[in-house]
């Protein structure tokens, strides 16, 4: 009799150890309980599923790794994270990803019959695998994303090390918020709140009066009407009351729009009225578009101490401390054939009353004809031969202003201050040559070198105004990214939306929705 309970006692031990390694969802780590086959067969398999031949080299360093063994299934038939995968993949919509499964009907077959290992089971679902990588985080190819302008640095994406994360803990893709800048989560959040808007009818366009200025509080006007309905239909506005009159309600939510969407002035103009006319499926298209480019930035930026962040389409810079914004400023950026590019340096060094060294580019195309209409056009403008090269010396009237920020770099790319205040004003601040103009120049320095013994805001004043060109390195170096994004996106998901100045969203639009080709 106990020898007897004693087998039932082991079957049962038995029966639970095998019931747990089936339902942890993970790969027997046991040699014997692996499924080997002959390298070959991945060639054979590419050649029969030739959309997978774009992952061809990630194939091999996978299956290499693994000593050409199955992943995805062991000796008691195919790994619950398969199914977490794949379930996963079926909402890649979520992600902002337009693309569509290569062999989505085989696949599904997979997962609808049984869990029975073949060599086209296991390479097909490795295949969703690197489709799932490659879109959600990896991006684009690094050459196509240059082709839109994009010179940020980019991380590799490493499929294979990245899969044994997910193997060893498989939770994590189902809440996995640490291989994308968090942007991208909260644009993800903002897509859905815009599908929802969409699903519910969107909004329809503002018939505002082409003789008409301008609404301010207390105004009567059917356009009145058009645009609460428009605010209650993106949720900007508790509830849509029909009220043809500019009420403090109405006001309030126009003020809030306004400066989350980084449009100056104030009330309903028709610039406002355009920037709200904008279908919503337009909206999801430029979401989507934003959340390619989180994919190109590192992750690893959220644990920089400090950084200066400047988005163009934004006209707009941001210094963070300890992933805090400290400062914000307007900016003014390149003009359409002077573009601001898109890279990232390291701030080393502040010139107080900078000279302005003219480049070569702008003498003769603009100061050359200039001087030969009026001889005397250099010394109106403060400007004089230094050799070959024409520089404007130091001063209030300098077109660098009275202070210029410092990351070397090949584009010849600074932040500067600038006399011509007037053009923050301006809603198109696309105005400069190509460098950074900031409004508030004075307090970013102060905020710089806020923990330098040497420095006070009055000894900046002086040397801002000292007529006197002075280098000032720094003691530690600021990271500079000048980027691009045309919607961003609070931890909520309510997004703003900025004009695409260079024209860059199309372009990657018809890049990610050719490639769902």
């Amino acid at each position: 009799m106990k020898i007897l309970k004693s087998v039932a006692f082991l079957i049962l031990l038995l029966l639970l150890v095998i019931s747990c390694k089936k339902n942890d969802g993970q790969l027997s780590t046991q040699t014997e309980d692996r499924i080997a086959f002959d390298s070959t067969q991945v060639g054979a398999f590419l050649t029969k599923y030739p959309e997978f031949k774009t992952f061809r080299t990630q194939y091999a360093e996978l299956y290499q790794k693994h000593r050409y063994q199955h992943i995805w299934y062991d000796k008691d038939g195919r790994i619950d994270f398969a199914e977490v995968l794949y379930n996963r993949v079926n909402q890649i919509g979520a992600d902002g990803v337009p693309v569509k499964l290569p062999y989505q009907s085989q696949i599904a077959q997979i997962f609808e019959d049984n869990d029975k290992a073949s060599i086209d089971n296991e390479l097909l679902i490795s295949g969703m695998y690197f489709f799932y990588a490659k879109n959600v985080y990896a991006g684009v190819d690094p050459k196509k994303s240059k082709s839109t302008g994009w010179f940020l640095p980019r991380d590799k994406m490493d499929y294979v090390a990245y899969l044994d994360t997910l193997l060893r803990d498989p939770d994590k893709i189902k809440d996995d918020t640490s291989e994308n800048i968090g942007q991208y989560y909260h644009l993800k959040k903002a897509l859905q709140r815009y599908r929802d808007i969409r699903d519910k009818g969107g909004w329809p366009p503002i018939d505002f009066p082409k003789d008409l200025k301008m609404l301010q509080p207390g105004d009567n006007h059917p356009a009145i009407a058009q645009v609460r309905k428009r605010l209650a239909a993106s949720g900007e506005i508790d509830s849509d009351s029909g009220s043809t009159t500019y009420d403090s309600t109405l006001e309030n939510a126009i003020a809030a729009y306004r400066k989350r969407n980084n449009i100056l002035g104030a009330h309903i103009t028709p610039m406002l009225v355009e920037h709200m006319n904008v279908p919503v499926e337009a909206r999801i298209k430029t979401i989507t578009v934003n959340m390619e480019r989180c994919r190109w930035i590192s992750p690893d930026i959220a644990e920089s101490k400090e950084l200066i962040a400047v988005n163009i389409p934004a006209y707009q810079l941001r210094y963070f401390r300890e992933g805090s914004p400290i400062l914000e400023s307007n900016v003014v950026v390149g003009k359409e054939a002077n573009k601001t590019v898109v890279f990232s340096g390291q701030m080393s060094y502040l010139v107080f009353s900078p000279y302005w060294n003219i480049p070569k580019s702008i003498v003769e195309k603009e100061i050359k004809p200039d001087m030969a209409k009026d001889p005397d056009y250099l010394t109106k403008h403060n400007m004089e031969w230094n050799g070959k090269n024409l520089r404007q010396k130091p001063g209030k009237d300098n077109s660098l202003g009275l202070i210029k920020f410092m990351f070397p770099n090949s584009n010849n790319i600074y932040l500067h201050d600038t006399p011509a205040k007037n053009l923050f004003g301006k809603d198109d601040r696309a105005q400069s040559h190509g460098c950074v103009r900031v409004e508030k120049a004075r307090e970013l320095a102060i905020k710089i070198l806020d923990s330098d013994k040497n420095w006070n805001p009055q000894k900046i004043d002086e040397a801002m105004n000292a007529g006197k060109e002075k280098q000032y390195t720094l003691n530690h170096k600021i990271p500079v990214y000048i980027a691009y994004f045309t919607a961003w996106a609070d931890q909520n998901g309510i997004a703003a939306f900025y004009p695409d100045v260079y024209q860059r969203d199309g372009r990657l639009a018809h890049l990610l929705y050719n490639e769902s080709k």
